[in-house]
């Protein structure tokens, strides 16, 4: 008898290795990164049809396989449909989940507080409606993701010298991984400089809990939440192991 397990995902892509199979790649919520093969998915009589599409939550039965599991139920947890309705949604969360494959690992120690990050990211862009929290959302995903993975940026004292207190000159560095004081950006040939409110804004952010309220949430614009975004694009970029794909989209609805 084929050894079979169950486990909670969100689909994140998918590759087609037949006229009718799929295989789909995954972030399982007691696995990490996972792949599946999806027999006969593109045949109209599939019974796992659109709960493998991209950016849905499943309740999936897989059948244990030397090189590749096979995908043999799938409940739907989530579709997020209301993401699909909107392309900025739709945008930001296809980014999202380029963040998850690039940084995610399979067996990953931490993949019960990436999924819940993701799964909530996703629901609540789901469920707000202007564009400036869409983008918050984004944003405190960001910072969360790479707290959770190991690359959190230093923003409460300068990298190079770490003094707790910086003035109103206040630069980040993506290549020490923070900011600096004005005294020590003179070192530093790439850095950028940041007003104090941007790193406080973003401090507040990342020492609070993804799902907690902050006294920013109904004070945030469109334009600082753009600028924040990109920087930790940028930096984002720079730490990841693979190329990013979506990032030329994002450009297009900023």
């Amino acid at each position: 008898m084929k050894e079979q397990f169950t486990t909670n995902v969100i689909n994140l892509k998918s590759y087609n290795i037949s006229e009718a199979d799929k295989i789909i790649l995954m972030y399982s919520k007691e696995k990490g990164l996972i792949k599946g093969v999806a027999k006969g998915i593109k045949k109209p009589t599939s019974k796992l049809g659109g709960r493998m599409d991209m950016l849905v939550a499943n309740k999936l039965m897989l059948n244990k396989g030397k090189n590749l599991d096979t995908i043999c139920q799938a409940e739907a947890i989530n579709t997020f449909l209301n993401l699909r309705r909107d392309m900025n949604k739709l945008f930001y969360a296809m980014y999202a989940g380029e963040i998850i494959t690039n940084f995610g690992i399979e067996n990953d120690p931490n993949s019960e507080e990436i999924f819940n990050l993701f799964y909530s990211f996703l629901e609540q862009i789901s469920k707000v409606e202007k564009k400036e929290n869409v983008m918050l959302s984004l944003l405190k995903f960001q910072l969360k993701i790479m707290e959770i993975t190991g690359y959190s940026i230093e923003l409460d004292s300068c990298v190079k010298c770490l003094c707790p207190r910086v003035d109103d000159d206040i630069y980040f560095s993506i290549e020490n991984g923070g900011i600096l004081c004005a005294e020590c950006a003179k070192e530093i040939s790439k850095k950028t400089k940041i007003p104090y409110k941007i790193k406080e804004f973003l401090s507040v952010l990342l020492n609070k809990d993804f799902d907690e309220n902050t006294k920013y949430d109904n004070l945030v614009t469109e334009k600082i939440c753009d600028t924040c975004i990109n920087l930790l694009k940028n930096y984002i970029e720079y730490y990841s192991p693979k190329r990013f794909k979506t990032t030329n989209i994002l450009e297009s609805i900023r």
